[in-house]
């Protein structure tokens, strides 16, 4: 069976580390509102403002000062996660493959059923909050299902 979109079964440990270290760190961020000025530096931003329309000293393409914790949370969680859904297994045959992408497809239902669910129903700062764990979720719904199938297969098949 050819899989050339998934990356070799070695970056699966790595995957773990980084998902790990980022759910960790970005709970401890979440749950405590702190961000060390350890890691304050210039970043490029692409727009620096509020709001697109407003006419102060906001702009395009603009070099700021920001704390990058939050940032490189975000990433070790979607790099992480990226890497864990989506390297080979030991066995990558036909079964493998129709179990990922029944948990690809059913992630993407289910995490779309729960943000039509807080569309409808969430409102204002914890809707927002909300869309920002809409950014993991389906990655974390198909590690989760994925992982399950698998595990619930191998001990049918014993």
């Amino acid at each position: 069976m050819k899989t050339n979109f998934l990356l070799p079964h070695k970056y699966k440990v790595f995957g773990w580390v980084f998902l790990i270290l980022g759910i960790i760190s970005g709970i401890i961020l979440y749950a405590t509102d702190f961000e060390p000025d350890v890691l304050n530096t210039h970043v490029l931003s692409i727009y620096n403002g509020d709001s697109l329309f407003s006419g102060t000293d906001e702009g395009w393409f603009k070099i700021i000062e920001n704390g990058i914790v939050d940032e490189l949370s975000a990433l070790a969680i979607i790099i992480g996660g990226l890497l864990v859904g989506f390297t080979k297994e030991k066995v990558e045959d036909e079964f493998i493959y129709q179990l990922r992408t029944e948990s690809l497809v059913w992630a993407i239902i289910v995490n779309y059923t729960i943000l039509g669910f807080a569309v409808i129903f969430v409102y204002d700062m914890l809707f927002f909050n909300v869309m920002i764990f809409n950014m993991f979720t389906p990655l974390f719904i198909f590690i989760i299902r994925f992982n399950f199938l698998k595990l619930k297969s191998t001990n049918h098949d014993e």
